[in-house]
């Protein structure tokens, strides 16, 4: 049985000129057996990020892995027992020199509530704050009292770059928001794994 081919999703938000940019990877994909697909589903981007979790999820206990051809050591990523935790979680991020320093938006307030009946946590920009809602009373959503998944929802109000939910700005600013709490090699993390992705 032969490995699958690489995947690289070209991701339509309805924005810009997809058949340059299309076209363009396509191009450069030629030769390197690499199938190019245009998509305008989200999934795609989920898939991705679901790829970093694994990633997280499935190194032992040395932490090291291997990632394009370097070895890094992954830290530890934190897992919440409660919404509280989750809410302290938040203000301590905000609060930190270096995030404060780089995102604008650290200011702006963060309200996280319980979503109930859901197994999704969501981001929500109302009136220049944000609500970070998560699934806590679900077996199913309990995925999300995962330190990865809220600065996923973090990332959403630090991206000022008034693109789509999850459009170049909000990737770079996921990424750039691991690398500065969690430290560099999750960044790296992050970045490959998009980059692979084609996103």
């Amino acid at each position: 049985m032969s490995a699958a081919k690489p995947t690289i999703a070209v991701v339509d938000y309805g924005m810009g000129n997809l058949r340059s940019v299309s076209q363009a990877v396509m191009h450069v994909a030629q030769g390197e057996g690499v199938d190019v697909i245009v998509t305008s589903k989200p999934d795609e981007v989920y898939a991705a990020e679901r790829m970093v979790f694994g990633l997280f999820d499935g190194v032992g206990s040395t932490r090291s892995v291997l990632l394009a051809g370097t070895e890094i050591t992954l830290p530890v990523e934190a897992r919440f027992a409660s919404l509280d935790s989750i809410i302290d979680y938040v203000e301590r991020v905000r609060a930190m020199p270096v995030v404060a320093d780089r995102f604008e938006r650290a200011t702006v307030p963060v309200r996280v509530r319980a979503r109930r009946s859901a197994a999704a946590a969501t981001y929500e920009s109302g009136g220049g704050a944000g609500i970070i809602a998560i699934p806590v009373d679900v077996a199913a959503g309990r995925w999300a009292l995962r330190e990865l998944v809220v600065l996923h929802e973090l990332a959403h109000h630090f991206d000022d770059s008034g693109g789509a939910a999850h459009g170049r700005g909000f990737r770079a600013a996921l990424v750039e928001l691991a690398a500065l709490v969690l430290g560099p090699e999750a960044g790296y993390a992050y970045r490959v794994i998009f980059g692979d992705s084609g996103l």
